[in-house]
């Protein structure tokens, strides 16, 4: 008769380095492939988004282990186990499915069974404040990591700001012709004032009388760190100057049968505005209040009554326009209305915005948690904000020492209710995307 022994410590870790040595290997292929098949993009997005996604159960990890609760189990996806470790009470792994994480606080219900040991130090005999804080905590990491990358962008890569029309915001290389702006003495920052003597309200009349003056010297007046300077450029005819496109092809700055006159400016739009690391902090919660604003706005008008008829219209019809290029999406935090964007669709924007540039990604980022911290928030089971609802309720029924538990069976219904919602514009918006796939604004 053989007896079966349970594998011993050094046999569990060796299969853990196993499995770990795997997931490695993995990953490293999943990169080389990305490289070959030019998608290393793609998985830098991808890769942001799952460490937001772990700092948010992150923050209720920490909650929940500074308030005294027992978690026993922090997890990137759901399914079955790829590799894991346990330190202490609390095992940290990774599944098969990737999609979300989570982690594990013993009797987050009351319909969860707990072994009598544990009790004591489940989530529902938690006192009012404690139990406030572990639900809050995910969301409030999501605007915390909003708020570093905001300084982050302030800091390092520049806040994308508003500039008044008439002000330099680039000069344009000319592959066979010398930029006349830039041999004149302008320089970006600079405001268009006055041209020949001219005033001119509208800036399309002041562009209307440079592309009129092809071959001859103007007299520029711009505004210059709050000063008035003169300086003078001769306009080439854009037929004749040529800049290299994306993908590398040569093209005129203009088209016509006449001379165009410029003078090689970009004008308006939005610069790239840093300031010291210091500074960046008063900045970046200024912008961080605004952000607020936008995207609780979008989620009001994507979710009114009649953004939900919108949505839905755009579901019924999008085959329609599906050949001939889409709509478009647009990334919320922008200040514009906004648009229910499923997961391929926003990774698909956060693409777009890191081939502009580092700064564009973050703006998008930003975005992203803002909008995921404040729905999260939405009091309903199983989101955040039902917890915080219960966690609320519960504490105004107790009284007198005599701690009062909802019945969370009798919200259930309500709950399925939800997700079947939820799931119906997840997949609406995902088949709004494949057949309209969203651009950046002006992308």
């Amino acid at each position: 008769m053989s007896t079966i022994h349970p594998p011993g410590p050094t046999e569990v870790e060796s299969t853990n380095s196993s499995a770990l040595w795997r997931l490695a290997g993995f990953a490293a292929v999943v990169i080389v492939l990305a490289a070959v098949f030019h998608g290393l993009d793609v998985l830098i997005v991808v890769a942001a988004i799952v460490a937001m996604v772990m700092l948010h159960e992150f923050g209720h990890f920490v909650a929940a282990k500074l308030s005294g609760m027992k978690v026993t189990e922090y997890f990137f996806g759901f399914g079955p186990r790829l590799w894991s470790v346990r330190r202490g009470e609390t095992e940290y792994g990774v599944k098969a499915i990737p999609a979300g994480g989570y982690v594990k606080v013993v009797g987050m219900t009351m319909l969860e069974e707990v072994d009598p040991a544990d009790e004591a130090r489940s989530y529902r005999q938690a006192t009012f404040p404690r139990r406030l804080a572990v639900a809050v905590a995910g969301s409030t990491m999501h605007f915390v990591i909003a708020f570093g990358l905001l300084w982050g962008m302030v800091a390092f890569t520049g806040l994308p700001t508003a500039v008044t029309p008439s002000e330099v915001t680039g000069l344009i290389t000319f592959v066979n012709h010398a930029n006349p702006a830039r041999a004149g003495g302008v320089k970006v920052g600079d405001v268009l004032d006055a041209v020949d003597g001219h005033h001119y309200k509208s800036l399309a009349k002041f562009v209307t009388f440079i592309q009129h003056s092809s071959g001859t010297e103007l007299s520029l007046v711009v505004r210059r760190d709050g000063r008035l300077v003169t300086l003078h450029v001769r306009p080439i005819d854009g037929r004749k100057a040529d800049v290299r496109g994306p993908s590398g092809k040569l093209t005129p700055e203009k088209k016509g049968k006449k001379p165009v006159g410029v003078i090689g400016v970009r004008l308006g739009g939005q610069v790239l505005v840093t300031a010291p690391p210091l500074a960046a902090l008063g900045r970046a919660g200024t912008q961080l209040g605004r952000e607020f604003v936008w995207t609780a706005e979008g989620i009001g008008q994507v979710f009114s009554l009649h953004g939900l008829r919108a949505f839905a219209h755009d579901v019924v019809t999008a085959n329609n326009h599906s050949g001939s290029g889409g709509k478009g999406g647009h990334a919320s935090g922008s200040g514009g209305q906004g648009e229910i964007l499923s997961l391929p669709g926003a990774v698909e924007i956060a693409v777009q915005a890191l081939q502009v540039n580092v700064a564009s990604l973050l703006a998008i980022l930003v975005a992203i948690n803002i909008f995921v911290g404040l729905v999260n928030l939405f009091p309903m089971l199983p989101l955040d904000g039902g917890h915080v609802v219960i966690a609320i309720y519960e504490r105004v029924r107790s009284r007198r020492g005599r701690p009062y538990h909802a019945d969370v069976n009798k919200l259930m219904p309500i709950a399925y209710a939800f997700l079947a919602f939820i799931l119906l514009v997840g997949l609406g918006a995902l088949y709004v995307n494949i057949l309209q796939p969203p651009h950046l604004p002006g992308g």
